[in-house]
């Protein structure tokens, strides 16, 4: 393709970039425009099918600078993934195709939700990691099933958040040599010139961490696609440091910060069309001619998903068409779930658990952030990554969780991450981002309370079950036996879009009754009933079994109780008010008792016994006393 029909292109992408913004009067004209050379030249590389967005073996597209949306939905119309110019005209409005940062499942083709700086590029790295595991299931030396490249964009915002380092790191140690990392390097954030803020040399950063460095001018069309070609055959993973000039030919705005996050004006945008040989007086305008090249993409992507289609039916070995199918297609009923017949912390019901469900699922994989020993998450005599199914983070929680994230939406993967339950304060973004994408990744956060004992206050989450169970589509679910944590499992591994979360005990907690009413799948039921109960104790996790005692004291005193345990409080305030009212006696006083902070609570209870403070170092008997989640302690309270 002439360099002429390129400049084109990228003027083309520029201008529906501006005027979106324009027109909405809000947005970030800034990245598309110093980006839109790229985006022409990356066009010819990249395999994808807009006919099929969900085709397995396509190359991933990461926006990482999520805010740089003019671009992002300019490209989706072009390439023909169903935008019209009228979705560009609403863009940043209401119900509309086109939001301020890229949703998946909201706009065709749109891998995963971008915004938040730095989890694009972990999301690369998850989609990396994916497809490397894919493959080594699938792949032979005769055939390659899974080949696809993965390609994020990003942009200095990016590099400097601390995931970004913390997902590099994983990619170079993993030698994720199908992941291409192309730095938008316009040195310009919102304040002003990168020089403010940082001054590190990001080749040398990148070289450290085992990746290969690539460097282009931005706007050179022939550099652009000399360093994506050596990208492409590299054997490590790729940053190419693409120097560009923020709001290219936007005139006295180009290379500007104040062309960041505001509209351009019209008589900016106006002069600058005319200055490149555009109609000044055309807004959202493409020409024939580059239609015609951009929705090539349909044809060139269908004819190359067709390609892989057939060349799974002609395998010399059948066996890898097997092992895609056997990825693709869970046989949960397959299933050998374990039996819990005595007392036992959940973190080891939780880990046998897990072990029973990776037998039984080739797809059910992931690790801890350096905790699987405590976590009890390592799946036994299952292999280490990217061969076997066991991923070692490291101590990196942030990445680990939106590298998990991009393994769900991957295709055929059940993944879950691990750390202590405090911990998750440190990967909580990527937590939000699950449950606003609707991803169904399974954390699993062990020591769930003051109950992780000598370590401390610093150890000991307090206001971590509020904080979570106060997120939309987020269940978390604190066991208070090993039959609630099966339970658990097999509601979770059924909400295929929502992420669930197993908060689970240091400590050994005893087998409880069977329930007298209700059922633990819908997130709570009775435990222990009294005919006119005057008294509801409720309580998740180890606080059951503390309930369960305190009944049998206020039965001696001639008080009849009913004890509720509510595994999944997220889950139980969704069932209707006739379940709820059946579970929690409407006409009795209800207290909730849990080792937490415990603020939501006052939705079913008249009296919450919770944590006020951050606990304190000291064996965990001791501090279930001293805080008075004891049968005594309860009982002067009630």
């Amino acid at each position: 393709m002439s360099n002429e029909i390129r400049q084109k292109m990228a003027n083309s992408i520029r201008f529906l970039a501006a005027d979106m913004v324009q027109r909405a009067n809000s947005g970030h004209p800034g990245a598309p425009m110093g980006l839109a050379d790229i985006a022409v030249v990356l066009s010819e590389h990249l395999n994808h099918n807009p006919k099929n967005p969900s085709w397995l073996n396509r190359d991933r597209l990461v926006f990482s600078g999520g805010h740089a949306t003019g671009l992002i939905y300019s490209l989706y119309y072009l390439w023909g993934y169903g935008l019209t110019i009228d979705d560009l005209k609403n863009f940043r409005q209401l119900d509309s195709k086109t939001p301020g940062h890229p949703e998946f499942g909201h706009t065709a083709g749109i891998e995963i939700t971008t915004g938040p700086l730095g989890q694009g590029i972990a999301n690369a790295v998850g989609f990396a990691m994916a497809s490397k595991f894919v493959g080594a299931q699938t792949n032979s030396e005769t055939a390659n099933v899974i080949d696809h490249k993965v390609y994020c964009l990003c942009g200095d915002g990016d590099l400097e958040e601390g995931i970004s380092y913390e997902a590099c790191s994983i990619a170079g140690h993993n030698k994720l040599d199908n992941l291409i990392l192309i730095y938008d390097s316009n040195r310009i954030t919102i304040e002003g010139s990168t020089s403010l803020s940082i001054s590190e040399n990001i080749r040398g950063r990148f070289e450290s961490q085992d990746w290969a460095v690539l460097e282009c001018d931005g706007h050179n069309f022939d550099e652009i696609d000399s360093v994506i070609t050596t990208a492409k055959s590299n054997s490590k993973p790729t940053i190419i440091i693409a120097n560009t000039t923020i709001a290219k030919c936007a005139g006295k705005l180009e290379g500007s910060h104040h062309s960041h996050g505001a509209p351009l004006g019209a008589d900016v945008i106006a002069e600058a069309k005319r200055a490149v040989g555009f109609n000044p007086e055309k807004s959202f305008h493409v020409d024939e001619d580059v239609l015609i090249r951009f929705r090539c993409a349909i044809e060139k992507g269908d004819l190359a998903e067709r390609e892989w289609i057939h060349s799974l039916k002609t395998l010399p070995l059948m066996e890898q068409n097997e092992a895609l199918v056997a990825l693709q297609n869970p046989d949960f009923s397959k299933i050998q779930w374990p039996l819990f017949e005595k007392a036992d912390a959940t973190r080891n019901t939780n880990g046998k658990i897990m072990n029973a469900i990776a037998r039984a699922l080739p797809c059910f994989l992931g690790g801890s952030a350096d905790l699987s020993p405590s976590n009890k998450t390592e799946l036994i005599d299952m292999g280490v990554y990217p061969k076997g199914r066991n991923i070692y983070f490291g101590i990196r929680e942030h990445a680990m969780a939106s590298i998990v994230n991009a393994m769900a939406l991957y295709g055929p993967l059940m993944p879950f991450s691990a750390t202590f339950f405090v911990f998750s304060d440190y990967l909580k973004p990527a937590a939000r981002i699950a449950a606003l994408t609707g991803i169904q990744q399974f954390f699993i956060w062990t020591h769930d309370s003051i109950g992780v004992g000598e370590d401390g206050p610093t150890h000991q989450p307090i206001e971590h079950l509020s904080q979570f169970r106060a997120l939309p589509n987020f269940y978390v679910w604190r066991p208070a036996d090993g039959a609630e944590n099966i339970e658990a499992w097999r509601v979770a591994l059924s909400m295929k879009k929502s992420p669930s979360a197993f908060v689970c005990s240091r400590q050994n907690l005893s087998v409880l009754p069977k329930a007298v009413v209700g059922e633990i799948s819908k997130g709570g039921y009775l435990v222990a009933k009294d005919e006119n109960a005057t008294i509801t104790l409720m309580a998740s996790g180890s606080e059951v079994e503390l309930c369960l005692k305190v009944k049998e004291a206020l039965n001696a005193k001639g008080i009849k109780v009913n004890v509720a345990s509510i595994p999944c409080y997220d889950l139980f305030i969704e069932q209707d008010k006739t379940y709820i009212d059946l579970v929690i006696k409407v006409d009795s006083k209800k207290v909730a008792v849990e080792a937490a902070r415990g603020l939501e609570w006052y939705r079913l209870a008249d009296e919450v016994i919770g944590m006020d403070t951050f606990g304190a170092s000291a064996p965990a008997e001791k501090l279930f006393e001293k805080f008075g989640f004891s049968v005594e302690g309860i009982l002067a309270r009630v």
